[in-house]
């Protein structure tokens, strides 16, 4: 494969990671899927739950991909060391992995942009940089 089909396959990393956040986010905060999570908003478990919600929602859709995919990121840097990390440096074993790959899928796509199949690219915010 020659990357014909690299913006294809960002669009839709994109789009499950965020739809993925946001199922995150609005189990705590909705209760939509049902989840036994339910930190008060004022928490920091709440405040992670709107952000997963609000940024989860504009990573799916791509609007202002860059900014949300960046708090994002830093939100899972912070909850794999205030939750995770105490436990044990190896992710595997401290049952942070997913925090950690959200992080540096997150820090992607910060760097990225949106790419395709994006509200930001329908609007020119979205494009990547050519290479010569």
């Amino acid at each position: 494969m020659n990357g014909r089909y690299a913006p294809y396959a960002f669009a839709l990393l994109r789009i499950m990671a965020g739809a993925m956040f946001l199922i995150h986010g609005s189990g705590k905060i909705l209760n939509i899927p049902p989840s036994d999570m339910h930190p008060p908003i004022a928490s920091m478990g709440g405040i992670g739950g709107i952000i997963e919600l609000i940024c989860g929602l504009l990573i799916t859709i791509g609007l202002f991909a860059h900014f949300a995919a960046f708090i994002a990121s830093g939100e899972m840097a912070v909850a794999y060391f205030y939750a995770h990390f105490p436990h044990g440096w190896n992710p595997v074993a401290n049952h942070g992995e997913s925090a950690v790959l959200y992080c540096f899928v997150f820090l992607y796509i910060a760097a990225h942009g949106a790419g395709i199949w994006s509200i930001d690219s329908m609007i020119g915010k979205g494009r990547t940089t050519r290479r010569a």
